[in-house]
């Protein structure tokens, strides 16, 4: 937490006449509002506490004699029972916003007293108070009640403040989630609409406030951690929402929050604004259907991309520079799908995660790269109007392609990670977060190659359209790089529009676009073989060399075991 600050009691007036001031027009709005409604104990109840509590009454009520009031209110049956949704909803929000009114004024009317806590039975607050000197103290602050915690930047308490005093408050409530329950939910706002019947709350409550109580924006995000009411289960879904006040009610929504980390016990949301939070499990939106597509899919391009290695490997008459590009290509790629088959669902070690994370990323932009040197030599090869032989394409390798293959993907890799370490990985998979942008550290590389390599082909076909007119010109050697242009484009497309489809995986047509994503990446291995195998003269003639040489291998070893078979043993003569 770093060492006590020496705060100076002058900030501390008018810091308070500010929260003063939010109490009092807080007050205001809740009698004006619940003048009609039939639970007029509890808010006045709640209004007594808070009045005291920023100064205005007869007795200036202690942020432990404020919580304990708070914790009586909380444990009172009578004030809760029988209201319907709306009517709940209000008192709730009532409740949430005077507590951080509270913390906020108890803290700041005792400046001398840095950080308080305390702790009953439904609730525990710990405040903070901070100067506007973040230098002397940690970057981010660690607020812990109950069993949870909250982190905020020093630059958030400080900036809320007006005349150098920041507060920072953190409340957490262990007997609320009783009170709200799953029907207080925007059915607008969260994903899983269809199951909401079955969500559940499986956290306690907790609030975050700083400054004088009035919102503010982040500069940057803060960190809710929260324990688990139960353990989350393989098939439930996190979801992190908060206390979205409408039409003097609320129900929860999770604009605005993310789950960064979850394991069987705990979640850690990330928010973009203070206010009262909370974990949702939902019904996982997964589709069985879907996973054995994936399964049976990937399975089957990964055999397909097992051979088409193994050629380009054997097959001595095909290589050259081509085969050499073609062949690191099939190995990423057999890796990253290799790799994602195994890691479908996410580990639960979040360091893990995040390092499988870090080698799709890798190897998947290593493919795109490897591909755009396949462009690359197609469009130069055609350009210069010869065939590279294997001497040269050795020297073009040690050069120039491994490094580049290799190296640019390790160094957007290094980048990314060096600038935003926590994009990798997700509460549900290992991949790339879409917080802040992160995952365009693929998709930008991955566009750049598509539009570089559609322009290198375009002019390659451009330049061999006018060869072909040529009457000196070697027509089948041009008609050979033509089609072996319109295969690299037709790779192109496969392995771009795979991603093209993985980008619109949202919205109402999200799942639709699932199964074409899964689809197409299984098509990425046959379409290789195909290709490249296959449809090649060459390779379907080694291809009859080794199966003629299997079957005449068969066939002596089969007549040898029946010449064996029909000489007679050294004991059958002696007898």
């Amino acid at each position: 937490m770093g060492e006590e600050l020496q705060v100076p009691s002058m900030n501390s007036s008018a810091e308070f006449e500010g929260i003063k001031e939010t109490c009092r027009n807080f007050s205001l709005q809740v009698k004006r509002s619940s003048g009609n409604s039939s639970c007029c104990n509890f808010f006045n109840s709640t209004l007594e506490i808070l009045t005291s509590t920023c100064g205005d009454g007869s007795a200036t009520l202690s942020l432990e004699d404020a919580t304990r009031s708070f914790n009586s209110l909380l444990n009172s049956a009578s004030l809760w029972k029988g209201r319907d949704k709306q009517e709940a909803g209000w008192a709730v929000t009532v409740l949430l916003q005077s507590v951080e009114l509270a913390a906020l004024a108890a803290a700041l009317r005792s400046p001398e007293r840095t950080t308080q806590n305390v702790t009953t039975e439904s609730l525990a607050i710990q405040t903070r108070l901070v100067t506007g000197n973040c230098s002397r103290d940690s970057e981010v602050f660690t607020l812990s009640a109950h069993n949870d915690t909250m982190e905020v930047h020093c630059d958030t308490v400080t900036g809320a403040a007006t005349h150098g005093l920041g507060a920072a408050a953190f409340i957490s409530y262990s007997t609320l989630d009783s009170i709200i329950s799953a029907r207080h939910l925007s059915e607008g706002n969260l994903p899983a609409c269809g199951k909401l019947e079955k969500s559940h709350l499986n956290s306690g409550v907790v609030s975050g406030a700083v400054g004088d109580g009035r919102p503010i924006n982040l500069s940057r995000p803060a960190n809710f951690t929260l324990r688990h009411s139960q353990d989350k289960k393989r098939e439930e879904e996190v979801l992190c929402v908060y206390w979205k006040v409408v039409a003097e009610s609320g129900s929860w929504s999770p604009d605005g929050c993310t789950a960064v980390q979850t394991n069987s016990t705990h979640t850690t949301c990330r928010c973009d604004h203070l206010s009262s939070f909370a974990v949702l499990m939902a019904p996982t939106t997964e589709s069985y259907p879907l996973t054995v597509v994936t399964y049976v899919g990937l399975t089957f391009s990964l055999l397909c991309l097992l051979l088409a290695i193994l050629t380009f490997l054997l097959c001595r008459s095909i290589r050259n520079v081509s085969t050499s590009l073609h062949l690191q290509l099939c190995l990423c790629l057999f890796l990253a799908d290799l790799l994602f088959l195994i890691t479908l669902t996410r580990t639960g070690s979040w360091v893990a995660c995040a390092v499988i994370a870090g080698f799709l990323h890798y190897l998947f932009l290593a493919c795109f790269t490897w591909m755009f040197l396949e462009g690359l030599h197609l469009f130069l090869t055609v350009w210069n109007l010869q065939v590279v032989n294997y001497t040269s394409a050795s020297r073009f390798k040690k050069r120039f392609t491994y490094p580049f293959g290799y190296g640019v993907p390790a160094l957007v890799v290094a980048i990314s990670a060096a600038v935003n370490p926590g994009g990798y990985g997700t509460a549900k998979y290992c991949w790339l977060s879409q917080d802040r942008g992160f995952h365009w550290s693929f998709l930008g590389p991955v566009c750049a190659i598509i539009l570089i390599n559609i322009t290198f082909f375009a002019l390659t076909l451009w330049i061999l359209r006018n060869r072909l007119s040529s009457l000196n010109a070697d027509v089948s050697t041009l008609r050979d790089h033509r089609l072996l242009t319109f295969k690299a484009i037709a790779q192109l497309f496969i392995l771009g529009c795979t991603w093209s489809l993985g980008l619109l995986q949202v919205g109402p047509a999200g799942t639709v676009m699932a199964y074409l994503f899964t689809i197409v990446s299984s098509l990425q291995g046959p379409f290789i073989f195909l290709v490249h195998c296959l449809l090649n003269r060459q390779v379907r003639e080694e291809y009859r060399r080794w199966i003629k040489g299997f079957r005449t291998s068969s066939t002596k070893s089969q007549t040898s075991d029946l010449s064996m078979s029909a000489v007679p043993t050294t004991s059958t003569k002696t007898e």
